[in-house]
Formats: C-alpha cells, sequence, structure tokens
C-alpha cells in the first residue's frame, strides 16, 4: 500500500530556535513544510503569537500541532526523570494543570486540535496506589484540553505498549490518544517499537520519528542517534504505518548531536526513500 502520509515535519524543539525569526531560519533550512510546536516560550511570553504566527505564514510555514511540557523534569538520567517526569510529582500538579489551561487556550488561539505530552512514569500494577492519582490528574489534563476542542496525546516510552493501552481505557476519554515513538521504546527499555506500534494503532494520532540503541545495561539511557543507524527497523515500521495509519503526520524529532539541521535532512530523506512525502501545504 502507498503512503497517504498527510504531513512530514520536524519538533520546534530538535531545532533549538531562540526566536520565532531563527525558527523559521532553520525550519527552511531542513527543506520541511511544517512544524510541531513547542509551547512553551509562547505560554511563557518569551516569544510573541502573533509575530511566530506571521513568521511562520509570510513563508508557507504550517504548524500541525503543539506540545506541552511540565514543569521541574529533569532527564539528567532514567531515575531522574521517573520522579520528577509528567504529571507525576505532587509539588508541580497545580501549576502544571494552570499550564495545560494556557496551553489549551493558546492551541485554540492557533487553531491547533493537537497536543502531545509525556504524562510521566504510568504504574502498571492496578494495586499501585499512586496510578488512581496520575489517571484522575490524566483526565483533568485531558478535559481541559477538550473544552478547547483540542485532542491530547500520550508521549510513548515510559510504559509498555499494554500498560498504556490500559491507562487510555480507564481514563475513559476520546479525545485521549497516542504520540508514538519508536526510539523511546528503546530509550526507556519499554519494548519492540515495530511490535509496540502494532498494538497501539488504533490510539495513535501522531508518530515522531527518531531512532536509538537500547541501552547494554538495564536501569540506564539508550543512546538517541540519527535515523537510519539505530535500531530501529524502518522497514517493517514504515510497513506498518502505510497499513494501519495512512494519513498520519509523522514529525522528525533530534534531540541528541551537533548536526541538527543535518540530521533532520537525513531522516527526511530516509521517509522520502520509503515513499512518504508531504501531500500538501498546511
Amino acid at each position: 500500500m502507498a503512503p497517504t502520509t498527510s504531513h512530514i515535519g520536524v519538533c520546534s524543539w530538535s531545532l533549538q530556535p531562540v526566536s520565532p525569526k531563527d525558527l523559521v531560519q532553520k525550519l527552511m533550512s531542513t527543506g520541511l513544510p511544517c512544524v510541531q510546536l513547542a509551547l512553551a516560550p509562547l505560554r511563557r511570553g518569551e516569544w510573541d503569537v502573533e509575530e511566530t504566527e506571521q513568521r511562520l505564514s509570510d513563508e508557507g510555514l504550517g504548524v500541525v500541532s503543539g506540545m506541552m511540557s511540565m514543569a521541574g523534569e529533569d532527564y539528567s538520567t532514567l531515575d531522574s526523570i521517573r520522579i520528577t517526569g509528567g504529571l507525576r510529582p505532587d509539588a508541580h500538579w497545580k501549576s502544571n494543570l494552570v499550564s495545560a489551561g494556557e496551553c489549551a487556550r493558546l492551541a485554540s488561539r492557533l487553531k491547533l486540535d493537537l497536543i502531545s505530552f509525556h504524562a510521566g512514569f504510568l504504574p502498571h500494577d492496578r494495586s499501585d496506589p499512586e496510578r488512581e492519582v496520575l489517571l484522575d490528574r490524566l483526565r483533568k489534563v485531558v478535559d481541559v484540553f477538550a473544552e478547547e476542542g483540542v485532542h491530547v496525546a500520550l508521549e510513548t516510552g515510559q510504559e509498555t505498549a499494554d500498560t498504556l493501552l490500559d491507562v487510555l481505557a480507564d481514563i475513559d476519554r476520546p479525545t485521549a490518544g497516542v504520540n508514538f515513538d519508536p526510539a523511546n521504546m528503546l530509550l526507556y527499555g519499554m519494548g519492540d517499537p515495530v511490535l509496540s506500534l502494532d498494538r497501539l494503532a488504533r490510539h495513535v494520532k501522531q508518530i515522531h520519528v527518531k531512532d536509538a540503541h537500547r541501552s547494554a545495561q538495564p536501569g540506564s539511557w539508550g543512546e538517541e542517534v540519527p535515523v537510519g543507524t539505530g535500531e530501529v527497523d524502518w522497514k517493517a515500521f514504515f510497513e506498518l504505518v502505510s497499513e494501519r495509519l495512512p494519513g498520519v503526520n509523522l514529525l522528525i524529532e533530534r534531540e541528541a548531536g551537533a548536526d541538527r539541521i543535518g540530521d533532520v535532512r537525513t531522516a527526511s530523506a530516509l521517509l522520502g526513500n520509503h515513499g512518504f512525502h508531504d501531500r500538501s501545504t498546511p
């Protein structure tokens, strides 16, 4: 089956932009027509919303979705992000809920219907008392976005596909789905990317194109690498995308390396080699 992907773009934070002008210049250097936009600089007032919209529009560049980051996250080690990630820390819950409301209104203003974020490590064990706390917080955040007509996509990797399936069933929110990141499954040691995508496919609202090597030592980070040089079986992965997820947006993400733009262009070429091309202007 030929791919029918709607849009191929890049995650704005991968380009490490310092301003809307810098974002546009770097995005144009990638040759890609659209972006998933990190909302934090706009939400905090560091970037002017109108300027950001105008600069992108002037160059015919689109925004296909947004990303919400959580307060206090520490990605230095697996243990640190397990403690500080997503909606898990009690100390940041109230401020994260406020941020969710601000991001929801911002998404509505930008006419975005999808926001992704990391929920935090979701317990598999139903007897874990923290599980229901996190599920309740997830319901509240999903509902805040739903009030503005915005869907949410939970980033994969910090739990297995089966745990995430159970969580989605338990929170019982039709506007909640999955942002599938195959590299995260390897970085966190949470399962095979292709098998996990197959399990989660009916819930996938967006895909991050990223690659990695597993860690040789359990309990430690894997290594993110340029797309095509890691352990993701891209042939099998893209065949599954074509079969199960025609029309899903593919956003290239690169969170390491000294040549982000070059690595994004390499990933874009790999997508093209597998028959994926942006089908229209956002």
